[in-house]
């Protein structure tokens, strides 16, 4: 809460009453314009406390009109009747008289936006524009001049188009910005617009005159008119933003007209104010778009451009206005957002915007009305003014200054003193319930409180006033010039540069506690007990031991800057009782509060904090059990702004904190919303534990002090009129306690006595800790005993807790510390203290509530068994049992948050209540609205018309509204009882209930009507009645009828056969159910006739063996086939075989496999495939296969009819199905030869896979060997693998010599042969042989082949670097007796051939030609002799053409070879890397 300081201005006696009044807009100066009918005119100037400036007195004997400051400089010009302008400079009085320009009344006076053009206007119309230069001078003639010939009446600059942001335009041109390049001019120059360095002035100004023109005055002096009014223009204002020219007439009528670039303007809108129009009408307008206006009237009008909104705001009485006050004049403060209004009883009205974001609320809930400050006389002007807010008020013959101010409190001792007006003291005295008034000669700017004095000062005076019984007496003042000052005992502390003095209540300065230079300037000062803090502006903090004759230093000075990061300055500091804490709030550098709340331990000298933002202190503080405790989760995104140390218990601390996003700037004086009352334990050893938080009570303005038991706050000033203040009501909840009420003091003899009898409530409230609710009264050693068990309770040490209250025997006390285990939910200390009580009810009400799952649920059970049930409701909220806290708000009477809780949280139970709400809106008598929430929760068919019974004509009314049938069919009901039989009739029609509308009918012997009614219908019930009606009267036929309608059929049934309607009774009985199908097929197995009818009603009824042997008995054999087409395996097995039977005796041979396989005689039915050769299929396969978990079989005679139906499918040539049922066997090598036979190499591949058995994967490979493997490299490589995984080396070791020999006799590519005659050496030196001789031969055998084909390879490879070597070789290789097949004969002669033919000795060739021919009489020799040899050996020897003669094995080796020789290449490197 604020006060506001009134001074009022030192007038000099020449001057009169006040006419105008102007703040220099950036400096605390002000302008009064007074008219004296002795003296004429006269300006003065004056200081923020009403100092007259003497120098700057300007007086003429004629009248001032008009004054303007300058926007910066303390330059004011005066417009004078006469036609004078006068330029005054501050503070040196210099006077500078324009050039004689005008001859009328000065009526305009306006400054550009930063002073460096004026414009003047008087009341013939004449105009001059004028240019200031940097210094505040004017140039001796005016820029131009415009003679309108209309008095002028307002001028208003239009501002400049706001600049370009350079750094941003300067990051986009390097980042490539063409357009940002153009603008720099660096590419582009001269095609692009000059670039706008930040805002510039604007020098084109609207102008009105008093005919309701508005004309334009461009930049270079150009005028032109842009629009025109009906009347007087009384104000102009410039909507920036829009670009919006507004024009208020003095008709009050507004217009709105849009801006072009050129100076024109079109009509928007126009619309005519409310309000009283005349010469009082004040108006102002503000940056958002707001005009406010005062006419004199009882409220203030505002208009919001904006959003073509308009509303009033009025005043209230409750806050000390009076009825019929009227609002005279109005001023609004941008930087407070405060709007203020004269008022004609001597009041200034003050309205503070309040911000409310995110959230769509009625404009006028934004502005919150405010206690008025007073002033003497009517208030006829308001402003605002200067970089401090100042605010000045023209009141009769005087002006008066005003300056908010945060209201003084202090408290010690059990006494409390609050801050009225700036002279006025409530002083409450807790120990003798006493309550002063204190009225000061000077301004109060703080106070300090002990048991006996009362210390006030105003930063120049300090005063001394002592209790004297109910009275105060002024013991002395002195002089002073501190800021700050503090109270102990009967010394007074105050500062200067570097030092603080202990001063005695008359000022005598009797010790002096010196800061050295580095240490700074004592600017805080903080007593606790006997211990003094000082913080200095240096961000050094100081402890002071008190409680001795002289001061004491209890601590060094302490540099906190070199422990906290980014500080700017201390804002506060405090510390405990005993000295050893001090507790630190700081300012950042950024100028922001710090969100942390810090703590220095002078024994320790080490600096702690809690992090108000997080939650939690730092861990380095966090006490041992931290991670036991509940996450403080309601601390989070917060700031302290106010702290203090209990007055006798060093452990306790107390602060205030906001919310991180509220507004610092105005943190001392608004309503602050959402503040947060924080209590911690602070120790060396444990570090911060939170003790207690709550939100600061509704009423209450801020938190003063804490002395257990007691919270103490100022409470907030809601009424102010003369001498009579009331404080808002306030929470009345428990623990609040109200200071004690006025008492009568009698008045002091002496004139100038300060103390009066109080008129006015207490401004001091008092709330009990949460551990004293209850026992506000409690001694001192019960106190202490609490605190303590509170603290042990924190920390978790129940053996100390326990011990520290054995002693206590109160139960009040006992019943509060169960209260303190609600807080901490500690159930089991709550039972103990709950045994202590004696509360069975309670102690039994816990023990149940150890069902619930949740601790906080099972807390706020203990919670609602001792009344705290806002507690409950916290916890229930908190755990999320919203079911539990809606039957909490049933239980509670509160039905609004019931319903609001199941709307949206416990769904699960709307209806219920709903229900619940209807029933207790009922036992009120709200039948109304209880209706509405019987409908609600779906139960208002019964209950509606059992509530509204007694008004038969309410609830006829109800009826025929709801239009409901089920109500409908309630009411005819209630009419059938009342015997009206028609309209019974009518609501049943309307509730479509047949059955009713038939029954009634019958009574009334309307039985035709009643069938018309069934059978249109159809419905079941309505036609059983009828049909029991007509059995009543012996009508068989209709009877059966109704009865079939109804689907009544054993009724039906039990009346055709008493009355021989045989042939109904089929149609019947197959409607009807089994047991009635049963019952009619004996019926007529009795009667011996239609014995087809019982065979076919045995068989729907489902009696198989009956109607077989009843068809087997009357040789129905067209039934009997139609029966066994049902039988499945559920059926009878003897009924199933003798079935069988039939149908094998009739030549059915499928059907009766499947009858025995129903009867699970498998081998019966697969001998009878085999005898009759029935196609096996796959379906009937698997109806022959007996699961692995069936027990019709045993394992051993399950695979062997497994095997006998796969050799059954084998004879049949299904080996596909033959390898699945040998393989459900188990016999996989006969699956595998049933899958050989199928020819299915895909197949074969898969299973030999799956199988990983060693002899299939060798039947698989020896399978694929008979492929042609040497076209296919994937059969290729499965052989190689199969032999691998099978383990047959030797049979690998053979297929890898085909390789090689299909590599010699097909591509003659020795290279590869030898390298498969060394992977079969390798895989056979693997294999162990039959006989180790027999191995050891096959072993030396392929050795020699090697060594034979790697000498071939060696000869051929040796051709071309020595063909005489060569041919040696291969000459000696001709004459090993076993060459071939290792090496093919024909192979090394052709090699002998060839070279001889290209060495020309076509006779040496021609001769071993022969040789070779000899050795193979039958082949062609064109195979191993190129063409072109044979055709020079033709030539030249005469070879006979048919020797030449080339077989198409030569083409192949020419032709296709070559691309299976790749392939087959491919196969065998691969497989061999393998290997």
């Amino acid at each position: 809460m604020a006060v506001y300081f009134d001074h009022c201005i030192e007038a000099p006696e020449s001057s009169g009453p006040p006419s105008q009044v102007a703040w220099h807009p950036t400096q605390p100066i002000l302008a009064v314009a007074s008219n004296s009918p002795i003296t004429g005119g006269n300006i003065d100037l004056y200081l923020q406390q009403g100092e007259h400036v003497v120098s700057c007195h300007v007086d003429r004997p004629f009248q001032p009109t008009v004054l303007r400051w300058h926007p910066t400089k303390p330059l004011l010009v005066l417009g004078w009747e006469t036609g004078e302008v006068l330029l005054l400079a501050h503070p040196s009085g210099d006077q500078t008289p324009l050039p004689a320009t005008h001859t009328a009344c000065i009526t305009l006076l306006e400054w550009s936006c930063s002073g460096s053009r004026l414009v003047t206007g008087d009341q013939s119309g004449l105009l001059a524009l004028w240019k200031v230069d940097t210094r505040g001078r004017l140039q001796e003639s005016p820029i131009v001049k415009h003679d309108y010939s209309k008095p002028l009446t307002y001028c208003i600059f239009r501002p400049a188009p706001p600049g370009e942001d350079v750094a941003m335009l300067a990051r986009a041109a390097v980042s490539g910005d063409e357009n940002a390049l153009d603008m720099f001019n660096w590419k582009k120059a001269g095609k692009a617009a000059p670039l706008k360095m930040g805002p510039q002035e604007g020098l084109a100004f609207y102008v009105s005159t008093e005919d309701g023109r508005v004309h334009c005055v461009d930049e270079r002096g150009g005028s032109s008119q842009v629009l025109s009014v009906d009347s007087s223009v009384l104000k102009l204002f410039y909507l920036k933003k829009r670009d919006i020219l507004a024009v208020v007439t003095d008709t009050l009528l507004l217009s709105q007209y849009t801006l072009g670039p050129e100076g024109g303007a079109q009509e928007l809108m126009k619309v005519k104010l409310s309000g009283k129009s005349g010469q009082n009408t004040d108006i102002v307008s503000t940056e958002t778009g707001l005009l406010i206006m005062a006419t004199g009237e009882l409220v203030i009008r505002l208009w919001d451009l904006e959003r073509d909104d308009n509303y009033v705001l009025s005043l209230d009485e409750s806050l000390g206005f009076e009825k019929g006050e009227l609002l005279n004049c109005v001023s609004y403060c941008t930087a407070k957002e405060i709007l203020a209004a004269g008022t004609s009883k001597g009041r200034i009205a003050l309205w503070r915007m309040v911000s409310q974001p995110n959230t769509r609320t009625d404009t006028k809930a934004q502005w919150k009305l405010q206690t008025p400050a007073e002033v003497q006389g009517s208030v006829s002007q308001l402003q605002w003014g200067s970089n401090l807010n100042l605010l000045a008020a023209a009141s009769g013959a005087t002006v008066l200054i005003l300056r908010e101010h945060v209201m003084s409190a202090g408290y010690s001792q059990q006494v409390a003193a609050v801050q009225l007006t700036p002279t006025q003291l409530s002083l409450a005295a807790f120990t003798t319930d006493s309550l002063l008034t204190l009225r000061s000669a000077t301004h109060i700017k703080g106070v300090c409180v002990s048991k006996d004095t009362v210390t006030v000062w105003n930063g120049k005076q300090v005063t001394v006033y002592e209790f004297s019984g109910t009275t105060l007496r002024d013991t002395g003042s002195f002089q002073c010039e501190s800021q700050v000052l503090a109270v102990h005992d009967d010394n007074i502390y105050t500062v200067e540069p570097n030092r603080v003095q202990v001063r005695t209540p008359q000022g005598t300065v009797k010790q002096l506690l010196p800061f050295s230079e580095a240490e700074g300037n004592p600017v805080l000062l903080s007593v606790c007990q006997g211990y003094l803090a000082v913080g200095t502006d240096t961000a050094h903090i100081k402890v002071f031991d008190l409680t001795r004759r002289e001061a004491k230093a209890h601590s060094s000075a302490k540099n906190m800057v070199d422990l906290i990061p980014d500080l700017g300055c201390l804002r506060s500091v405090k510390c405990n009782a005993n000295g050893s804490q001090v507790s630190i709030l700081v300012t950042q550098v950024n100028g922001r509060p710090d969100h942390k709340m810090y703590f220095y331990d002078v024994e320790m000298d080490t600096l702690s904090y809690f992090d108000f933002f997080t939650g939690r202190p730092p861990s380095s503080i966090s006490p041992a059990d931290d991670t036991e405790r509940r996450p403080m989760t309601e601390l989070i995104e917060r700031c302290p702004i106010s702290h203090f140390w209990d007055e006798s218990e060093p452990r306790l601390f107390v602060c205030e904190t906001v919310l991180v996003n509220s507004d610092f700037s105005q943190m001392d004086h608004v309503d602050r919303v959402d503040v947060l009352v924080v209590t911690f334990f602070c120790t060396q050893e444990h570090g911060l534990l939170l003790q207690d938080s709550f939100p600061k009570p509704t009423g209450l303005q801020a938190l003063l002090a804490l002395d257990v038991p007691y919270y103490y706050f100022t409470c907030k000033l809601l009424f102010r009129r003369g001498g009579i203040f009331l404080p808002e009501p306030g929470e009345k909840g428990p623990g609040v306690a109200e200071a004690p009420g006025p008492v009568s003091v009698p008045h002091p003899a002496q004139a100038s006595a300060p103390v009066l009898p109080s008129q006015s409530a207490h401004m001091v409230s008092r709330r009990a800790l949460r551990d004293f609710q209850g026992l506000e009264n409690c001694e001192k050693a019960t106190r202490d005993a609490m605190l303590n068990f509170s603290f042990y309770l924190t920390i978790g040490n129940m053996d100390e807790a326990f011990k520290s209250i054995k002693l206590i025997k109160s139960e009040a006390v006992w019943e509060n510390m169960a209260r303190m285990c609600v807080k901490n939910q500690r159930l089991d200390v709550a039972r103990v203290c709950l045994g202590n009580m004696g509360n069975a009810r309670a102690a039994r009400a816990l023990r149940e509530a150890e069902a619930e799952p949740e601790l906080e649920a099972r807390v706020a059970v203990l919670a609602l068994q001792l009344g705290m049930l806002d507690d409950a409701e916290k916890l229930y909220k908190s755990c999320g049992r919203f079911d539990l806290l809606n039957k909490l708000y049933q239980a509670s009477g509160k039905w609004p948050q019931a319903l609001e809780t199941a709307e949206t949280h416990d769904r699960i139970h709307l209806r219920t209540t709903y229900y619940s709400y209807a029933k207790h809106l009922e036992a009120i008598g709200d039948k109304g609205l209880a209706l509405i929430f019987y409908e609600r929760s779906d139960t208002h068919r019964f209950e509606v018309p059992r509530m509204l019974l007694d008004d038969a004509q309410s609830l006829e009314f109800y009826v025929n509204k709801k239009k409901d049938k089920n109500i409908y069919k309630w009411w005819a009901q209630y009419l059938e009882s009342q015997s009206d039989m028609e309209s019974a009739l009518r609501y049943y029609e309307y509730a479509q209930d047949f059955l009713s509308l038939v029954r009634v009918h019958c009574y009334l012997g309307n039985i035709q009507k009643a069938s018309e009614i069934a059978n249109d219908t159809g419905n079941r019930a309505a036609s059983y009645h009828l049909a029991r009606q007509y059995e009543s009267q012996e009508e068989i036929k209709q009877s059966v009828h109704f009865y079939t309608r109804a689907q009544a059929y054993n009724n039906a049934i039990r009346l055709c056969k008493e009355n021989g309607l045989d042939d109904q009774l089929l149609n019947l009985a197959l409607l009807s159910n089994p047991e009635d199908m049963m019952e009619a097929a004996c019926y007529y197995e009795e009667k011996g006739s239609h014995m087809d009818r019982a065979v076919m009603l045995y068989h729907k009824a489902g009696h198989f063996s009956k109607a077989l042997e009843l068809a087997f008995a009357t040789e129905q054999f067209t039934a009997l086939q139609l029966i066994a087409e049902d039988l499945d395996e559920t059926s009878d097995p003897a009924l199933l075989s003798r079935c069988s039977d039939f149908f094998i005796k009739h030549g059915h041979y499928e059907k009766a496999v499947e009858l025995l396989l129903a009867a699970k005689k498998y081998h019966e039915a697969l001998q009878l495939c085999l005898d009759q050769s029935l196609t096996i299929t796959e379906e009937l396969a698997e109806s022959m296969t007996v699961t692995k978990e069936s027990k019709d079989l045993s394992e051993e005679a399950r695979k062997e009819l497994l095997e006998r139906i796969a050799d059954c499918c084998m004879r049949q040539g299904n080996y596909h199905l033959a390898t699945k049922k040998y393989t459900q066997a188990g016999n996989k090598l006969r699956a595998m030869r049933a899958l050989l036979k199928s020819g299915d190499t895909e197949k074969i591949v898969f299973f030999a896979g799956v199988s990983r058995q060693k002899e299939i994967y060798i039947m698989a490979a020896n399978y694929l060997q008979s492929l042609d493997w040497r076209k296919d490299p994937e059969i290729m490589k499965n052989i190689i693998s199969f032999y691998t995984k099978g383990r047959a080396p030797d049979l690998l070791a053979g297929f890898y010599e085909a390789c090689a020999q299909v590599e010699i006799d097909d591509y003659q590519n020795y290279e590869k042969a030898m390298g498969a005659l060394s992977e079969a050496y390798k895989c056979l030196s693997k294999a162990k042989g039959r006989s180790p001789d027999e191995h050891e031969a096959r072993l030396a055998d392929l050795q020699h082949k090697i060594t034979l084909v790697k000498r071939f390879v060696q000869a051929r490879r040796l051709y071309e670097e020595d063909p005489g070597e060569a041919v040696r070789l291969c000459e000696a290789l001709i004459e090993e007796p076993d060459l071939d097949p290792a090496v093919r004969i024909g192979d090394a002669y052709g090699f002998l051939v060839e070279h001889h033919c290209q060495q020309g000795s076509f006779q040496v060739a021609y001769r071993m030609l022969e040789e070779l021919q000899k050795l193979l009489p039958s082949l062609n020799v064109s195979y191993y002799v190129s063409q072109g040899s044979l055709a020079a050996l033709q030539s030249t020897v005469g070879l006979p053409m048919g020797r030449g003669h080339l077989s198409g094995r030569g083409d192949r080796r020419d032709s296709g070879g070559e691309d299976d020789e790749v392939e087959e290449e491919e196969a065998l490197e691969s497989n061999q890397g393998d290997l």
